[in-house]
């Protein structure tokens, strides 16, 4: 399975927010993909960096998963329902870095899951 995310984009609240300072938002293809991304994130800060979550969301049901690392959290989401939510017009005057090679575009450009 492919695990690319796509879209990845971090938004700097800090300040802005009482619960986080950064949002890191991203997407996938289809539930599973969504899922997977989550995990594999979730897994990897856990064992290379000893980052544990505070909480997790969504993972079950696939269309958006939500994991609090405290000051940084991660919200996954199935493409389509990305736009529902529009997080980036929510915190759109928040400053925001797109992930090296994830250009927002029609056409999308997959980053290895936020690493």
């Amino acid at each position: 399975m492919d695990r690319k995310a796509l879209d990845v984009i971090t938004l700097d609240i800090t300040g802005r927010s009482s619960y986080a300072d950064y949002l890191v938002i991203a997407s996938g293809t289809s539930d599973r993909h969504v899922q997977s991304i989550a995990e594999v994130v979730e897994s990897t800060l856990s064992k290379e960096d000893g980052v544990r979550s505070m909480g997790r969301e969504g993972l079950r049901e696939g269309q958006w998963a939500l994991i609090d690392f405290g000051g940084v959290v991660l919200h996954v989401f199935h493409q389509f329902t990305r736009e529902s939510f529009d997080l980036e017009s929510l915190w759109k005057t928040a400053p925001k870095r797109l992930a090296p090679g994830s250009e927002r575009s029609s056409e999308h450009q997959p980053m290895d899951a936020l690493h």
